[in-house]
């Protein structure tokens, strides 16, 4: 089971509360296989964290897992064990920018 934390528009617009959990086998955790399985049981979310076409990260969201940032890492990178396990969660983050 791995557990997801959104921010907020997206919690808001996917009608979540709280944190969403997957059932993820530990061995196939990765980014792409967290969103793989967050779109499809969420399929509003498609194309607000990836693109639709080149499913790559939206360049104002980030991924973040035991202080890590994974967002460049790729997507087939296997999560630490932490976040496989769901000890830990991994986190979805809208970036800030402008002035």
């Amino acid at each position: 089971m791995i557990r997801v934390v959104l921010p907020t528009h997206l919690r808001t617009l996917a009608r979540i509360n709280g944190e969403v959990r997957l059932d993820i086998d530990d061995a196939d955790a990765t980014v792409g296989s967290v969103l793989d399985a967050l779109e499809t049981a969420y399929p509003v979310l498609q194309g607000t964290i990836r693109d639709h076409v080149t499913r790559r990260r939206r360049a104002f969201v980030r991924f973040f897992a035991c202080e890590q940032d994974l967002s460049h890492d790729p997507q087939d990178t296997p999560l630490p064990a932490a976040v496989a396990s769901g000890t830990e969660p991994l986190l979805i983050v809208g970036a800030m920018a402008g002035g």
